[in-house]
């Protein structure tokens, strides 16, 4: 038990010393620098290229041969605080679908797709600090803000926007919450280009971003044929109809969609350092 208590302790202590480390390297870089930005205030635009993966009702698991990834881009900002938080703010888009003839639901025939906006503020937390001038930075994030669902469903060849239709026999909102979290790494390639890797998870304050959540509700209370022939799709595939009550999702837990990216961002400074900056101008003759 001793021995297994030492090498827990040494190994943690080893890990201290390689962050204290690493610490010094990030101090001496600032040192040999010779000069000190009060790091308030200070700006950078961010922008982010990659996939989204959507996890929800539709889905009993991974499936690599269909995981219905869609693209994703952001586009948004950074505003330092101190040395490690900066308040940060992106506007995002994503495109996500699944089928559930590639799940183990597959006896209910639901499908969807969605392209969504979203917008999202949250905080940055950099490993290292801003004066150091780190080459790489590894970091973490979280926020809030705002997604619009658009889920749609195609049949006899059309695509039909399904939230209009209440398919479940409810109105439910098209403006839920989304709270955020990630990790990222950030690789300095220029004095004011950095590029990097960014993950993130973006969790849903609601079930229908797939248009599916509780049960089958009665048919008769739909508004129309359209609205019945979207809500119950089992008699397409040969199926006796659903009966009222039945699951047709699972409320449980609600819908989340995750994002993968290649991110750049471009330092623009503040008003000191632009001030600095006119100040070594060569004068104009």
């Amino acid at each position: 038990m001793r021995r297994k208590c030492y090498t827990k302790y040494a190994a943690a202590q080893a890990f201290f010393l390689i962050l204290t480390w690493i610490g010094a390297l990030q101090v001496s870089a600032q040192n040999k620098s010779g000069r000190y930005v009060n790091p308030f205030g200070v700006m950078s635009v961010t922008a982010g290229v990659g996939v989204a993966y959507y996890m929800g009702d539709l889905t009993d698991g991974v499936n690599m041969k269909h995981l219905g990834l869609g693209p994703s881009i952001s586009l948004g900002g950074l505003y330092r605080l101190t040395e490690r938080v900066s308040a940060r703010g992106e506007l995002r888009f994503y495109k996500v679908s699944a089928d559930q003839k590639y799940s183990k639901n597959a006896q209910n025939n639901l499908s969807f797709k969605t392209f969504n906006p979203d917008i999202n503020l949250g905080i940055q937390a950099d490993l290292f600090s801003f004066n150091s001038q780190p080459r790489i930075n590894p970091y973490l994030f979280g926020g809030i803000g705002f997604t619009l669902l658009s889920p749609k469903a195609k049949i006899d060849g059309e695509w039909h926007s399904l939230a209009p239709l209440r398919t479940e026999g409810i109105k439910y909102k098209r403006l839920p919450l989304v709270f955020t979290a990630g990790i990222g790494v950030s690789i300095k390639t220029t004095e004011r280009l950095s590029l990097g890797l960014e993950l993130c998870n973006n969790f849903l304050n609601s079930d229908y971003l797939d248009d599916v959540s509780t049960v089958y509700p009665n048919p008769d209370q739909l508004p129309s044929d359209l609205a019945r022939r979207l809500s119950d799709r089992s008699p397409e595939i040969g199926l006796e109809p659903r009966q009222p009550g039945w699951n047709r999702g699972s409320a449980k837990s609600k819908d989340s969609y995750l994002f993968f990216q290649v991110r750049g961002t471009y330092l623009i400074g503040n008003r000191q350092q632009a001030i600095e900056r006119r100040k070594t101008r060569c004068p104009k003759f």
